[in-house]
C-alpha cells in the first residue's frame, strides 16, 4: 500500500487530467454539458497537465544538481588517489618484471666437475636433436656422438644433428687452436696427447669422418657439419631440453640453461646464425663413398674428396691412418 501511495503522489496531476479529460468526454457525448462547459474543462487540463511537467522538471533539476554534487565528492576523494594507483600500477610493473627475471634464473645454473658429466648425459638420454659448436669435436665423437645414436637407435626415433668445428684444411687456424690450447693447459691432455697443428689437424678430418660412418650405419640420423675458419674459445652443447656451455679447461665452471626461457631460445638463434655462415659440408654426398666397418685408408680419401674436404696433397698413409682411429675410436678427452 505505501508503494501504491507513493506512485499515486508522483503522478496526481497526470491522473486528475486524465479522469477529468474522461469525464468531459462523456457527458459531452451526452450533451449533458455545453461547448464553454467543455472549453473550460479543456484549459483544467492543461493546466493540470503543466503543472505536471513542472514538477517534472524541477525535480529533474534537483537529481541533476545533487549529481554534479556527487561527482565533485567523488573527484574530492579519487584526485589523491591517482598517484597512488600510478605508484601501484608501476610496483605491478616491477613485480613481473622480477618475476620474469626470477623464472629466467631459475633456468639457469652454474655447474663444475662430475655436475658437467652427469648434466651432458641427462641431455643425451632422449633429445631429438643436438647442436654442437666447438673446436674439432673431440668429446663430440668419443662420447655425444655414439651416445645419441644409440640411444635414438633403441628409441626408434629420428635424430637431428648439427656440428660446427674449425676447418682442417685452414692451415692458419688449426695452428691458433693448437696454440691456444697448448696455453691454457700445456702438457698431455686426458688422451695422453699434446695439441699440436698435426693433431688438431687431424681430430678436425676425424669428426667429418666420423659423422659419415655413423650416417651410413643409421639411416635415421641427419648430421650436418659446418666448417669454420674462425676458433671459438667456448664449447656449446644444445639438446632437446637444456644447453650446456663449458670452455677445454675441465676445472673452469660451465653453464646450465633449461629449455623454455629467453636464454634458452636467445643461444639456440646463436648457434643456428653461426652454422649458417660456416662453410657447410656435403653430407648428402657421403653415400656416394661408402665406408667399411673399419674404414680403409683409400676409402677415408675418396670420401674426404667426396665431400670437398681433401686431405693435404702427399699426406702420408700412416696420418691417414691417425685421423681413421681417431673417428672411429676416439678416447674421452676428460676420461
Amino acid at each position: 500500500m505505501g508503494r501504491l501511495g507513493g506512485w499515486l503522489g508522483r503522478y496526481a496531476e497526470s491522473l486528475i487530467s486524465l479522469a477529468v479529460a474522461f469525464v468531459v468526454a462523456i457527458l459531452s457525448l451526452v450533451d449533458v454539458l455545453d461547448v464553454d462547459a467543455v472549453n473550460s474543462s479543456i484549459l483544467l487540463v492543461l493546466a493540470l497537465l503543466a503543472a505536471a511537467v513542472l514538477r517534472d522538471r524541477a525535480h529533474g533539476e534537483t537529481v541533476e544538481r545533487a549529481l554534479a554534487a556527487s561527482r565533485r565528492h567523488l573527484d574530492e576523494v579519487l584526485t589523491p588517489l591517482t598517484p597512488q594507483v600510478a605508484r601501484l600500477n608501476g610496483v605491478g610493473h616491477t613485480l613481473e618484471l622480477a618475476r620474469v627475471a626470477l623464472d629466467e634464473t631459475l633456468k639457469i645454473r652454474v655447474i663444475s666437475g662430475t655436475e658437467v658429466t652427469d648434466a651432458l648425459a641427462e641431455a643425451r638420454a632422449d633429445t631429438r636433436e643436438w647442436m654442437f659448436k666447438g673446436g674439432t669435436g673431440t668429446y663430440m665423437r668419443a662420447v655425444t656422438l655414439p651416445s645419441c645414436v644409440e640411444a635414438a637407435r633403441r628409441g626408434r626415433r629420428e635424430l637431428k644433428m648439427s656440428v660446427e668445428i674449425i676447418d682442417p684444411t685452414d692451415r692458419l687456424v688449426c695452428e691458433r687452436y693448437a696454440r691456444f690450447r697448448r696455453d691454457m693447459s700445456p702438457g698431455p691432455d686426458g688422451t695422453g696427447q699434446e695439441w699440436t697443428f698435426r693433431r688438431t689437424r687431424n681430430e678436425a678430418y676425424a669428426m667429418i669422418l666420423a659423422a659419415a660412418w655413423y650416417e651410413q650405419r643409421f639411416n635415421l640420423l641427419d648430421i650436418d657439419v659446418r666448417l669454420s675458419p674462425v676458433m671459438t674459445t667456448f664449447r656449446w652443447d644444445l639438446s632437446s631440453h637444456c644447453l650446456i656451455i663449458t670452455q677445454d679447461d675441465p676445472g673452469a665452471a660451465s653453464t646450465l640453461i633449461r629449455r623454455g626461457g629467453r636464454q634458452y631460445d636467445s643461444w639456440r638463434i646463436e648457434l643456428r646464425k653461426s652454422l649458417d655462415q660456416a662453410r657447410r659440408v656435403p653430407m648428402e654426398l657421403a653415400d656416394q663413398a661408402p665406408l667399411s666397418e673399419e674404414p680403409r685408408i683409400g676409402e677415408a680419401r675418396a670420401l674426404l674428396d667426396c665431400l670437398a674436404v681433401p686431405l693435404p696433397a702427399g699426406l702420408p698413409d700412416a696420418e691417414v691412418e691417425d685421423i681413421i682411429d681417431r673417428a672411429i675410436r676416439a678416447r674421452n678427452p676428460y676420461a
